[in-house]
């Protein structure tokens, strides 16, 4: 029987620079020989990439949060069955940019839903799968969201030229206030889970900030 693998999130706001150690972290892992697996959050899946495009379209304004909610939960319930369960079973080291602890921040104090519906969600659709290790990310808010914006307006524009639409702008559009909260949301997760939650620096250039999570990674993979 193959021993279980190990499964890592990233967290943090948006435009910290999450997919870019994701992949970092996945090269260094295959690099001595590891079976590794990056996914995504919302979505992973087929049908989780669907959900994805209806949740961060910013034309999807009249979205309950709620309704928000469900669907976040919805995609993470697809993609846990069909991507993440599988290759923990097959001794893969799973890498996601974004897991439930999103959620909570994101739904649960951003959009001031609470953590207990949250949490409650995680027992009874996922299981209460948790990840091994959790990698949060943490940056001048400012900076960040300045940086996602950036970011999602120069895919929208590069979509718009090649005839496609593109547009992952929903969130980046909520003001100071909202973001605040959010990062708020993350401090307190990893105040509450200070096991498994590891804060890293994210303010250097990304080879510095690689550098600090492999620090943490090999501690969790020895």
């Amino acid at each position: 029987m193959s021993r279980r693998g190990k499964f890592i999130t990233f967290e943090g706001l948006d435009g910290v620079g999450k997919s870019t150690q994701v992949h970092k972290l996945g090269e260094a892992l295959r690099a001595e020989g590891r079976k590794v697996i990056e996914t995504r959050e919302p979505g992973g899946t087929a049908t989780g990439e669907k959900i994805r495009r209806v949740l961060l379209d910013s034309a999807t304004e009249e979205l309950s949060s709620m309704a928000e909610m469900a669907l976040m939960f919805a995609s993470r319930a697809q993609h846990i069955a069909e991507v993440i369960l599988p290759a923990l079973e097959q001794g893969a080291v799973v890498l996601c940019d974004r897991f439930t602890d999103s959620t909570e921040a994101y739904q649960g104090s951003g959009r001031k839903l609470g953590s207990d519906a949250v949490l409650d969600l995680h027992r009874v659709l996922c299981g209460n799968l948790q990840p091994d290790l959790t990698i949060l990310l943490d940056n001048d808010l400012a900076k960040s969201i300045g940086r996602a914006r950036r970011r999602n307006l120069k895919a929208a524009l590069h979509a718009k030229s090649a005839g496609k639409h593109a547009d992952e702008n929903r969130f980046e559009q909520q003001n100071r206030a909202f973001f605040a909260r959010v990062r708020a949301g993350y401090e307190a997760i990893a105040a509450r889970e200070s096991r498994r939650v590891n804060v890293v620096d994210a303010s250097g250039t990304p080879e510095e900030t690689h550098k600090r999570i492999m620090e943490v990674v090999r501690k969790q993979l020895k």
